[in-house]
């Protein structure tokens, strides 16, 4: 994938892990790093499972992107002491 279809990715789906733990967004620049980590994680996590990680720029991968943001966003949370609901 290009750099520009990694930061579409990941700012839309940080913003949306964002969204589903905290109910509010972390910030534009937050959002992207939250979501580019999130989808290594994402397909780190995928991957041992035995499912695809990130293909793309596509509905799946946006699915795998999220899932990974939002455990990065809850072990931060965990990590910070700030309450993630």
């Amino acid at each position: 994938m290009s750099i520009l279809a990694w930061l579409v990715l990941g700012l839309i789906s940080g913003f949306i892990a964002s969204k589903v733990v905290n109910k509010s967004g972390e910030g534009l620049i937050v959002d992207i790093i939250l979501g580019v980590v999130g989808a290594f994680v994402g397909g780190y996590l995928f991957t041992t499972f035995g499912a695809s990680g990130v293909t793309g720029l596509n509905i799946y991968s946006m699915f795998v992107a999220v899932i990974g943001a939002i455990v990065v966003l809850v072990i931060y949370h965990a990590i910070s002491g700030r309450r993630s609901i």
